[in-house]
């Protein structure tokens, strides 16, 4: 063990080791999060399409669940033929991912605005709220604290995933795996796997936070019940 926290420290000791490090971080949020935000708002176009009307809803149902299924490594590498992208291209991990976060977010979204209240809904539409802006002024900003649970989950999905793309030659803390590995090297592996569980706990973290900053009636709300 004291060879191993030995080992470690002259891996992190090295300039260029941290240089590399901090790269591969930058490259593994930028990966996993723009994915995030741009599923997110595919999701909630898609899930407002679902909500309005039924025939739509069951088939984004279905070609979400369908999506998700396919193999991260594969669409990864089927993604370039497709876009016409080179194949060590980040957007090829880009595209992956928002397509995965979208069909993740597809039934939160429909979920989340079902548990909208009908007579919030019925008194916006008396008032004169057209749908589009009845959708972006209510339905929405009440639908946050359901939709949330499953951006938290989506944005774990995302930073495990951006891994995968080390196989192929993106950027990201996989490339700390995949070097690792390659010269049975473990302190790489582990800051690696080490950084990416921060990272995580450190996105959802803020996400819940944003969850709270636009929601404030809802810490009202639970304020007033504890009383």
């Amino acid at each position: 063990m004291g060879d191993f926290f030995a080992e470690l420290g002259r891996y992190l000791g090295s300039a260029n080791n941290r240089s590399q490090f901090f790269g591969d971080l930058l490259d593994h949020v930028y990966l996993s999060l723009v994915p995030l935000v741009l599923g997110l708002v595919i999701a909630v176009l898609a899930g407002w399409l679902g909500h309005r009307f039924a025939a739509v809803r069951s088939v984004l149902l279905v070609v979400s669940n369908l999506l998700y299924t396919i193999p991260s490594l594969a669409l990864f590498v089927v993604i370039p033929g497709i876009i016409g992208s080179k194949i060590l291209d980040s957007v090829n991990v880009i595209v992956a991912l928002t397509v995965y976060t979208a069909a993740l977010l597809v039934r939160p979204v429909l979920d989340a605005l079902d548990a909208v209240p009908p007579h919030v809904v019925a008194a916006a539409t008396a008032i004169g709220y057209k749908p589009a802006r009845r959708f972006l002024a209510v339905e929405l900003p009440l639908s946050v604290p359901v939709l949330a649970a499953g951006v938290r989950v989506a944005s774990v999905s995302n930073i495990s995933l951006v891994s995968v793309g080390a196989l192929i030659g993106t950027g990201g803390l996989g490339v700390l795996f995949t070097d690792g590995f390659q010269r049975e090297y473990f302190s790489p592996i582990v800051v690696g796997i080490v950084a990416t569980l921060l990272l995580a706990l450190i996105v959802d973290l803020v996400l819940v936070q944003l969850r709270n900053v636009l929601t404030p009636w809802d810490r009202v709300a639970t304020t007033a019940g504890a009383k």
